[in-house]
């Protein structure tokens, strides 16, 4: 496969679940503010903080209020990583590969694309409650017409790694805004607001329901072992990056438990590392830390892929 092709179709897939996690992210925070008591004060800008890009806020906006932060992560076209963005990038890399992905595939994308950017000419920010899971919906609607009308083939697996490596990502950062928003004060710890914080968030993922049906007590570190260490949930880290591997050795013809490229090493690592850690490790050693380790990885994960297969050779 052409490696432009297959950069456009690992993009496409990463930028449509960009775009489904951001509206997640927010979500972990709209969520929160309905359940919490009155009186709390609301807390927006550890969003921005644990996106990484609270300077390009300032810069644009100044002022960290509600509407500020919902403007930029959602309809801001000017930042690249807001939900517009997104969908208008996952839709030029579909329109450039139109040839190789099905015809079902480029209208779900278009019409997703045309959806969000109808709803950010409105811009109505008090329907966001609506819209967050309208986009959800689309993206799994994507991912599901991918899965029904493309071979699973080189390319398909190219999507599935940048759709896992994307999702696993995110997953970690949802859990990071757990750290940094939550708790007003330390004497919140294990008390019916703390309780109320960690259901906004297993709902956010989606993990709510499979989280009650292992097991009964919300917990933090209970809550915290199903997002990163399950291996059956699609939504958790350790299932991404299985599935991940999966399709990266679909890709380079490596069987399974061996490496042959730099990414190869890189992801089956990482993915064999969380094979072999407990809970009791990373509480030990600290979640936000462990989260912002395991970002630091799959980037470079992210960045070996690119030099294993998209990068251009230069010529002799």
């Amino acid at each position: 496969m052409l490696s432009r092709v297959a950069d456009s179709i690992y993009w496409l897939n990463r930028y449509v679940e960009r775009a489904e996690n951001v509206a997640r992210f927010v979500d972990v925070n709209l969520n929160l503010l309905l359940d919490a008591p009155p009186g709390m004060e609301q807390q927006w800008e550890p969003l921005v903080r644990t996106t990484g890009d609270q300077a390009m806020f300032k810069a644009r906006y100044g002022d960290a209020s509600a509407e500020n932060i919902l403007k930029f992560l959602t309809f801001d076209r000017e930042y690249p990583n807001s939900i517009i963005s997104c969908l208008k990038s996952a839709r030029e890399n579909a329109r450039s590969v139109r040839e190789v992905i099905s015809s079902e595939m480029w209208e779900q994308v278009n019409s997703f694309y045309l959806m969000v950017n109808e709803a950010a000419d409105v811009g109505l920010l008090s329907e966001l409650h609506n819209f967050f899971p309208e986009v959800k919906m689309a993206s799994h609607l994507f991912a599901g017409v991918m899965d029904a009308t493309m071979a699973h083939t080189e390319g398909w697996h190219f999507g599935q790694l940048g759709r896992l490596l994307e999702r696993a990502d995110k997953t970690a950062r949802i859990l990071d805004v757990k750290y940094f928003i939550l708790l007003p004060s330390v004497t919140d710890v294990g008390s019916p607001l703390d309780d109320l914080q960690w259901i906004a968030l297993l709902k956010s993922a989606s993990a709510y329901e499979m989280y009650r049906k292992r097991q009964y007590r919300i917990t933090p570190q209970g809550v915290t072992e199903f997002l990163i260490l399950n291996r059956e949930f699609p939504r958790s880290i350790q299932f991404c990056l299985l599935e991940a591997e999966r399709s990266l050795h679909c890709i380079s013809g490596t069987p399974a438990g061996t490496w042959r490229t730099n990414s190869d090493r890189a992801l089956g690592r990482l993915r064999s590392e969380l094979d072999y850690l407990t809970i009791e490790e990373i509480t030990q050693r600290g979640l936000h830390e462990f989260l912002d380790d395991l970002q630091t990885r799959l980037n470079t994960v992210s960045e070996k892929i690119f030099s294993d297969f998209f990068a251009l050779e230069p010529v002799a």
